[in-house]
């Protein structure tokens, strides 16, 4: 026992000089999901919850139905609203959120000591035997010299994986908006193509007459016919795009088994009668990109981690073992004990690595992510611009179907009707305006579809997560570590 209190107060010296640090921020079971939520609902105005339990799920699956039992056609709103309840990839991706936190909170713990305790004796008792008993308490007083830069990285990290939590989030909303778009657009082209197919059997039934009294050869009834078989074709083609494209957006709601029967509207909303300006749009992006900011962060970690390297460069393990000998032994029939206490210091002397390659490839890491930052920066600039020019370009073509080239097909088929009426012209040529109507009003609907798309793209652009984006992955301290109507 004489011994143990020695090690006890030699031990407790280098941990005192480590500090206080505590991992209370980092042990709650949402630890950072409280920003992750606050920052991401600013952009979709929308909730999110990080489900962790039954009660947790039951919940939010009661959300979801309550959602789909209001609304039986789902709109945009409500599809993102029920994809942040309800996709279970982006609760894999909080669960990330959790394992750094997790990480975070082992930082701020002191390394566990390792114990060993042996004995030794010579001889018999009968023969004035002696033992030895050795304990001795290993901890390595590196790590607790380094312990708030490695918390410090560590809490980089959790800071990062925040970011990346929302920048899921975001991703998931904006996929989830154009999934629904698509979804809705592809509908609507159903729609016309149906108007479409409607024309063209009125133009085979009357091609089919006018041959048998003899007014209409083969040939024309034949490219009549194909008109019509071929336009078909095109609205079974139309109605598989719109069933896989609804498949999608049932994806990303994470819907199955009742909850699949729900609806979409069967057009687009009409385009605004003006867009919104975006003068200073490459400043928002750099001020409000989370992406962006996972760089900067990543910048950060590996400048802590680079500073971490030089510390140890030389001295890589520095280890004090602590603890007690005690002998026992028996002369001249007399039992004599005596107990000493041992310290010793161990460290590896760097003869043949001076930490040099470690101190190199620490440097080219902290090149690497000021490269990296310096790029994304370029990037996001040029995203944004790109994002409004999409917007506006896509505005005005589609503007363009909607004021001129549709109103111009409307007056052709009038006037087509007209002089119809006026036994001018026959009837395939007002059928075949009627089509070419047809055609330039599908031409609007994909017009019409672009702009919306092009205006879901525009958070993305500012904020993150975008389509563009790849997953923000975590790599930090490489360094440190290698050391309405009816709907369908």
């Amino acid at each position: 026992m004489i011994g143990l209190g020695k090690f006890v107060t030699v031990l407790a010296f280098p941990l005192m000089l480590s500090g206080c640090v505590t991992g209370a921020e980092y042990a709650s079971k949402h630890a950072g999901f409280a920003s992750v939520a606050d920052k991401t609902a600013i952009v979709t105005t929308k909730q999110t919850v990080w489900i962790q339990n039954q009660n947790q799920a039951r919940s939010a699956a009661a959300q979801v139905k309550n959602l789909l039992a209001q609304k039986k056609t789902v709109d945009v709103e409500t599809a993102v609203q029920i994809a942040l309840l309800n996709n279970k990839g982006l609760q894999a991706a909080y669960a990330d959120l959790g394992d750094s936190a997790a990480d975070a909170w082992q930082s701020t713990m002191f390394i566990n000591p390792t114990v060993s305790i042996g004995t030794t004796g010579i001889g018999t008792p009968e023969l004035g035997a002696f033992k030895t008993i050795e304990a001795m308490i290993t901890t390595n007083i590196l790590a607790l010299a380094t312990r708030n830069q490695d918390i410090a990285i560590a809490d980089t990290r959790f800071r990062q994986a925040q970011l990346t939590a929302a920048v899921r989030t975001l991703q998931l909303a904006a996929d989830t908006r154009r999934a629904w778009i698509g979804a809705v657009a592809t509908w609507e082209t159903v729609g016309q193509l149906q108007r479409a197919q409607a024309a063209a059997d009125a133009a085979s039934e009357l091609a089919e007459k006018l041959g048998e009294t003899g007014a209409m050869t083969k040939g024309a009834q034949a490219r009549e016919h194909v008109f019509v078989a071929e336009l078909a074709g095109e609205t079974a083609k139309a109605r598989l795009a719109a069933r896989l494209a609804k498949e999608e957006l049932t994806r990303l709601m994470g819907l199955w088994g009742n909850d699949l029967d729900y609806q979409v509207p069967n057009s687009l909303a009409p385009l605004p009668k003006a867009i919104a300006g975006r003068d200073a749009i490459e400043a928002e992006a750099i001020r409000n990109r989370i992406d962006l900011q996972i760089a900067k962060l990543e910048l950060e970690a590996t400048a802590r981690s680079y500073g971490l390297t030089e510390a140890t460069r030389y001295v890589t393990d520095l280890e004090i073992l602590t603890g007690f000998e005690t002998e026992r032994e028996i002369e001249d029939d007399e039992k004599k004990t005596r107990t000493t206490g041992q310290v010793e210091l161990a460290f590896a002397i760097p003869i043949f690595d001076s930490g040099k390659a470690r101190m190199r490839e620490a440097e080219l890491a902290y090149m690497r992510a000021a490269n990296q930052l310096a790029e994304k920066a370029v990037n996001v600039r040029s995203e944004a611009r790109s994002a409004f020019e999409s917007y506006r370009s896509n505005y005005d073509i589609a503007r363009h179907y909607r004021n001129n080239v549709v109103p111009l097909r409307s007056k052709v088929e009038e006037e087509s009707l007209l002089t119809y009426n006026g036994m001018i012209t026959n009837t395939f040529e007002l059928l075949t305006d009627t089509r070419d109507k047809i055609n330039s009003i599908l031409l609007s609907v994909n017009a019409k579809r672009d702009f919306w798309l092009a205006e879901a793209n525009l958070a993305p652009a500012i904020y993150g997560g975008g389509a563009s984006n790849a997953p923000a992955e975590t790599e930090v301290a490489a360094a440190s570590e290698r050391s309405g109507g009816s709907g369908h």
